[in-house]
């Protein structure tokens, strides 16, 4: 039997689709399940994760504010264990429900998903969450939505939000210090000149070292040249070994 090749797809940040097209079958998970208890949400793989954090706070759910703003699913931001400002996504996972290779399906807490740095075991191994539930806290309401209008406010001002973007393209740097929190890929790009970098139309965004935008046509295989030339910068500079946090949908 021939084998097809496919890729799960939630809202395609975080993705740089390659010029030549993918030969396989594209999966996009839909499922929007919105339903909030006493502490927990179990919601959908498919729904908008910023949706999913504003709902939660409409119910009196705290917890997710910190990760206002964030682009995707919330299935997208599981499988690549989200975060920012020292939180990830994987601290609220309580159960989700798995969908394996083999076609069985399974309910597993967090030792099933194997959450890392950006990363988990489960997406490597090609498992696919439909749906999760989150444990969150009925705390005060008002002040978690302070936080998330300050991390949106903080998101547009220094992120593209209306310019092509796959986000953050690296990911930031262990920490030096045991304890300490991870160093800013960012950080190193700007010093190693990054700002000032481009290919065609594909340039590095100026309010931030470790995003590239695609100011007008730009090629997958432009943005991968820039891309290239980044790392190099930031390995010639200073001996680091930046690892890409941007996915690639091609051959």
């Amino acid at each position: 039997m021939m084998q097809v090749p496919s890729f799960i797809l939630g809202a395609g940040s975080n993705i740089l689709a390659e010029d030549a097209g993918f030969a396989g079958v594209v999966l996009h998970i839909a499922t929007d399940r919105f339903d909030p208890r006493s502490d927990t949400v179990t919601a959908g793989a498919g729904l908008d994760f910023d949706q999913l954090i504003a709902r939660t706070l409409d119910n009196g759910l705290t917890g997710l504010e910190f990760a206002s703003g964030i682009p995707g699913t919330l299935g997208g931001a599981l499988a690549g264990n989200a975060g920012c400002y020292g939180h990830e996504i994987g601290e609220f996972l309580e159960d989700a429900l798995i969908l394996h290779q083999d076609g069985t399906l399974e309910h597993t807490g967090p030792e099933g998903i194997g959450f890392g740095y950006r990363r988990t075991q489960l997406r490597e191994d090609g498992g696919l969450i439909l749906e999760a539930t989150l444990r969150l806290h009925r705390r005060d309401v008002e002040k978690a939505a302070l936080v998330r209008a300050e991390k949106i406010a903080d998101r547009h001002a220094k992120h593209p939000v209306k310019t092509p973007s796959a986000g953050s393209w690296f990911r930031n740097l262990e920490a030096d210090t045991s304890g300490g929190r991870r160093r800013p890929a960012g950080h190193f790009l700007e010093l190693a000149g990054a700002k000032e970098m481009s290919e065609g139309n594909a340039r590095v965004f100026a309010g931030h070292a470790n995003m590239i935008i695609n100011t007008g046509n730009a090629t997958s295989s432009q943005i991968r040249a820039l891309a290239s030339r980044m790392h190099q910068a930031v390995l010639d500079k200073f001996g680091l070994e930046l690892v890409e946090e941007v996915r690639h949908l091609g051959p």
